[in-house]
């Protein structure tokens, strides 16, 4: 493999310092699909929200950045915010230049939502309630035929952790700037609420989820068995969800397909890129 051209991902982690399962989770994908592969493949994780920590924009291929707990409306300003921001403006100039070699980028639920601040694409408010579980997502007709949906039924199933979300698609934007929604929330006939935007095709290197395509069904599990998890995921979602959500992660077709399929798929169109290079 160290004849195979270097590839160098930067993991951002916007969990601020919050013990998570997510950053184990894109390790985890990072580190099967370098082996599948035999890539020539290493990555660094920067805590960019808790210790300010933010890659140069030159000296990585991909990035991949993380969800995160709290508000997206009230970071705005923020030291942490503004390196987020210059990163993602240099990556966008890098990519709308001349050079060959393009910059990928995945954007996972907090981050998704700051991308969606950033280019005005929805509101972004607040849930009536807390989403959790492992829970359906619909594609859309451009997600259908996006490569990173490749191998995935509609709907497919992935994690969804969120107080927040956002709605209302400003189709005016989103023709404007060439960007595709490629997925929404689960349908709620008994809930005249908008459904929440879910994926979204920035452009042909940016992608973004307000789900968790990171989750891996095992780790959920283990955390789930801990008596103060069980405790809390029953007292806010009621023992039913709880079981449901074990339930599913039992299915291998839900979470684990997921998780073996999005980011991977992203991926691979990443990696040819740079390989034809």
């Amino acid at each position: 493999m160290r004849d195979k051209p270097e590839i160098k991902v930067a993991l951002l982690d916007l969990y601020n310092g919050i013990p998570n399962e997510g950053m184990c989770g894109f390790q985890d994908i990072l580190n099967r699909y370098r082996a599948k592969n035999q890539l020539n493949l290493s990555y660094r994780v920067f805590d960019l929200r808790k210790k300010c920590e933010a890659p140069d924009y030159s000296g990585f291929d991909i990035y991949i950045s993380s969800g995160g707990p709290g508000s997206p409306l009230d970071t705005e300003g923020m030291e942490w915010e503004k390196k987020y921001f210059n990163l993602i403006d240099k990556l966008e100039d890098h990519n709308l230049s001349n050079c060959p070699q393009k910059k990928y980028a995945f954007f996972v639920c907090h981050s998704f939502q700051l991308m969606c601040r950033k280019y005005n694409l929805g509101d972004i408010n607040t849930r009536r309630s807390a989403s959790f579980g492992v829970l359906p997502v619909h594609q859309t007709k451009a997600g259908l035929t996006d490569p990173v949906f490749e191998g995935l039924a509609d709907p497919f199933y992935s994690l969804d952790s969120r107080s927040w979300q956002v709605i209302n698609p400003n189709e005016k934007r989103f023709a404007e700037l060439g960007m595709k929604l490629l997925a929404i929330e689960k349908e709620r006939p008994y809930i005249d609420l908008p459904r929440a935007m879910m994926a979204i095709r920035f452009n042909e290197y940016f992608i973004s989820t307000q789900f968790h395509p990171e989750a891996d069904a095992a780790g959920m599990r283990a955390g789930l068995s801990k008596e103060e998890k069980k405790k809390e995921v029953v007292i806010e979602h009621g023992l039913d969800q709880y079981n449901q959500i074990l339930e599913r992660l039992e299915d291998p077709d839900k979470i684990a397909r997921t998780q073996h399929t999005v980011i991977p798929n992203f991926l691979d169109q990443a990696v040819l890129s740079l390989e034809e290079q």
